[in-house]
């Protein structure tokens, strides 16, 4: 009883603390789960590189990039700015954008700007053939739809367990909040929404590392 005590005042109430504090939007400690266990990137899909790309064991932006990648890019250096460069230093945070298959061109232009603002090893993109990115989509059980293109400007938060995460629950005010993604043509959502969701899951593993550390101590 006397160590629980301790590990608490010592782990837990700091963390406590700072989400209330840093927290400005999400009244959630912990983020609710929208979707438990979202299916892993297919194996058979190619990234641009031929590395292996996978969703286990890492904290996941999760995009679908669509046929006009380049079109859309100002999506993704809204993106790079409020949320890649913020965390790409937490060692198992990754984006992922799944892509129609032929749009690798675009893909590795798109890289190549963004590589003159900050170190793209984060990003992965993964190509698959057109007839399979809806159904995989429609693993996610989510309200939000893809475009004709294959698409969305929305993105989602996956966690190391492929738990997709959003709010699900009340807001501050006390009404009832949803959201699944986050809209990337929106600066304000991503700094304001966005920015304090990845921040509490980040909170949280900090929070079981030190768990884990601590008991190995005691």
């Amino acid at each position: 009883m006397k160590k629980n005590i301790v590990l608490f005042v010592l782990f837990v109430l700091p963390i406590v603390a700072y989400l209330f504090f840093a927290s400005g939007v999400n009244s959630f400690i912990t983020l609710p789960t929208i979707t438990k266990t979202i299916p892993d990137v297919n194996q058979q899909w190619k990234s641009l590189n031929g590395e292996p790309v996978t969703l286990n064991k890492k904290i996941t932006i999760l995009g679908f990039a669509g046929e006009n990648l380049m079109e859309n890019s100002g999506n993704f250096f809204t993106l790079n700015q409020k949320i890649y460069n913020k965390y790409r230093e937490f060692k198992d945070f990754q984006f992922v954008f799944i892509a129609p298959d032929g749009t690798q061109e675009q893909a590795k232009r798109l890289l190549k700007a963004l590589s003159g603002l900050t170190d793209v090893s984060g990003y992965h993109f993964v190509f698959a053939p057109k007839a399979e990115i809806q159904p995989y989509f429609a693993s996610l059980k989510l309200l939000g739809k893809l475009d004709a293109n294959y698409g969305t400007p929305v993105v989602y938060i996956i966690d190391k367990k492929r738990n997709l995460r959003g709010r699900k629950g009340k807001s501050e005010q006390g009404a009832p909040e949803y959201k699944e993604g986050y809209n990337t043509t929106s600066a304000a959502e991503l700094h304001n929404d966005m920015m304090d969701d990845v921040k509490i899951i980040l909170a949280e593993y900090r929070l079981a590392l030190k768990r884990n550390n601590a008991d190995r101590k005691i």
